[in-house]
Order: structure tokens, then C-alpha cells, then sequence
């Protein structure tokens, strides 16, 4: 029987290359760290520091990029702002982002990465901490050209996105997160098990049941959402892959409340929020905008949960723009 959504993908694929994206792997450190991404199509590097664009084509053609013509390709493209799109726990990249990617690809480049055990981003490392995640984002990033850029992180992409801030200001010059916190405490943790009604991460992220997810997306928006028992098990099938990873890295994710620090970050950080969102609640935003001080601004939407990209993307992309707008027009001309 046709899994109704693995047969949706041909669909977002299309629309996301109609965008100008393209599905491209980095190879990270050469000892088989694999992040896959969608790029800017523009951008693609064809070097032997990367994997080859994932389309049937690539896997027949040589590769021929010589310094020459990768000057020439960048001497003739508009210099844009990158912006980097991390996700969270639930889905892969494209599947959070399916209503932001193709509305800011349209003046900047998006880059939508599938971080390590989603999509087809892997890892022999131990490692299963946020930290790890970042830092190899970072290195993908640099094999992918990217010098400055902005780096959009909902949820548990949230916290990526914060580490990738504190290690590399250099990197990334403004940060927008969504439904997250910069470091998952015991403190953190425990009332919002506790205020949600279960007993782990696991739990609630990891659903093997259709009762399960239906528990998850219940909690995870504001209107309440229906769809018929098939689709939720599709969804299971094809969304919850490499099981054990993904709950070590929920393991990872927990640190005690004494060792729990809230960088000094010098970037300018929106914090857009579901005004309604039983994960990470305002209260809990509006703590950490005065945490992370006075470059930080909080914004809510109304009529909006945890997944409040999804529930009001017109809003949020509204929000998003604005606040890209302002970072990107306020930093000094970069130096090509």
C-alpha cells in the first residue's frame, strides 16, 4: 500500500526546486558525518569537499568546476543574505519550513539543513548534543560558502541554533527562534513534562502509536487539527526514523541546572512566539528575553501554539521578513 506521505514528497520537491533550491550533501569531516541540505541552486559547490547534488542526473555526470568558473559563477550573482532554516523534532527540514522556504527564497538564499539523523543526515560520533549538531552545521556551512548569514531555529532546532550563535558570532549575525530555550535544564525540563502530563521527552516526541501522535500534535497546536488514522500512521513510518538516535539525542539535550549558563550573545535575536504554545509557554519567552538582554525582542502571535510557523505561516512569514529586513539593512556592506 502507497504510504500517502512519502508520496507527498515528489510534490514539495518540486515546489521547493521551483523556489530554486537544490538538494545537496556535505560531507562534513570526511570520516562519515553527511548533512543533507537544500541549497540555493546558484550555490551549489561541485569541489571535492562536498557530496554530489541528489538528483539522477549527478550520479551520471562528471564533475567539472574549475577556479576560474566558480569566480566567474559568484562575479555574476547578486550578493544576497543567507538564511540558514533549522528544524525541530518532529519532521525534516523541508516539511517544517514547506511554508517559508519558497516566500524568502525569493530575496534571499535559503539553506535547509536535515540535522544529523533526520533526513539523510548521519554520524558515526558518540556525540548527541546540541553542541555536536552545531558545530557540525557550522563546518557544513563553510564547505558550503557560507560566510555570514542568519539562522532561523524552531524548537529543538531552537537550541542548535543558540549554540551555533555563542561558538561562531562571526558566523551568524542575527538569530530568530521559535518555541525553544537556549539550554534544555532539569529545572526546564520537569515543569513542562509535568505541565504537558507525561512522563519524558520520549514520550511525547518519539510517538509509536497513532494515539501518540495524535497526543503530540494535540499539544502542539492551538486549533485542533483532524486527520484520518492512515495518515498518522504514514506519518509515523516515515517521519520517525533512526528511533535510537533521535532519543539519545532527547537524552542529550538535558543539562543540570548548575551547570546551565545563558551566554552573552551579541547578535540581535527575535524571539517569535506562538502565543498559545503548551511546550515552551510565553511565560517561559518572556524570562529568557530578559535573560539574554537587551538586543532580544519578543514577539507573539495570537491564535498560535508550539508549531506556530505552520498554524499562522502568513503572520509569521510577515514577522520573519520584517525583522530580516531590519538586521540585513543595519549591517555594514560586507566586503566581497
Amino acid at each position: 500500500m502507497v504510504n500517502l506521505v512519502e508520496a507527498q514528497k515528489p510534490l514539495l520537491h518540486f515546489l521547493v526546486r521551483r523556489a530554486g533550491l537544490r538538494q545537496h550533501t556535505v560531507d562534513v569531516d570526511g570520516a562519515g558525518t553527511v548533512i543533507s541540505f537544500w541549497v540555493p541552486k546558484d550555490k551549489l559547490p561541485k569541489n571535492k569537499a562536498t557530496v554530489r547534488e541528489i538528483t539522477p542526473e549527478a550520479a551520471a555526470a562528471p564533475v567539472t568546476n574549475t577556479k576560474k568558473q566558480r569566480e566567474t559563477r559568484a562575479s555574476k550573482q547578486e550578493a544576497r543574505p543567507a538564511v540558514v532554516l533549522v528544524h525541530g523534532f518532529a519532521a525534516e527540514g523541508i516539511v517544517t519550513w514547506q511554508f517559508q522556504a519558497g516566500v524568502l527564497a525569493k530575496k534571499y538564499d535559503v539553506y535547509i539543513p536535515d540535522l544529523l539523523y533526520f533526513g539523510g543526515s548521519t554520524s558515526p560520533s558518540a556525540d548527541r548534543s546540541p553542541g555536536f549538531q552545531a558545530e557540525c552545521l557550522v563546518a557544513a556551512l563553510g564547505k558550503l560558502g557560507v560566510e555570514r548569514c542568519t539562522v532561523v531555529g524552531f524548537s529543538y532546532g531552537g537550541m542548535v541554533a543558540f549554540k551555533m550563535a555563542e561558538s561562531r558570532p562571526d558566523l551568524v549575525r542575527s538569530l530568530v527562534v521559535s518555541g525553544s530555550v537556549v539550554a534544555m535544564t532539569d529545572s526546564i525540563s520537569s515543569v513542562t513534562l509535568d505541565r504537558i502530563g507525561v512522563k519524558s521527552s520520549s514520550e511525547l516526541l518519539l510517538p509509536d502509536s497513532v494515539k501518540g501522535l495524535k497526543a503530540l500534535l494535540s499539544i502542539a497546536t492551538h486549533r485542533k487539527l483532524w486527520f484520518p488514522d492512515r495518515i498518522h500512521k504514514d506519518y509515523l513510518q516515515v517521519m520517525f526514523t533512526n528511533r535510537k538516535e533521535r532519543a539519545e539525542l532527547l537524552e542529550g539535550l538535558v543539562v543540570s541546572n548548575k551547570d546551565a549558563t545563558v551566554p552573552v550573545l551579541p547578535q540581535k535575536i527575535l524571539l517569535l512566539w506562538g502565543e498559545n504554545d503548551n511546550i515552551f509557554n510565553i511565560e517561559l519567552a518572556k524570562t529568557m528575553k530578559e535573560q539574554l538582554g537587551e538586543k532580544t525582542t519578543l514577539q507573539s502571535i495570537d491564535k498560535a501554539g508550539h508549531l506556530v510557523h505552520l498554524e499562522r505561516p502568513c503572520v509569521y512569514n510577515r514577522r520573519l521578513k520584517e525583522f530580516l529586513a531590519y538586521v540585513n539593512d543595519e549591517a555594514p556592506k560586507e566586503k566581497v
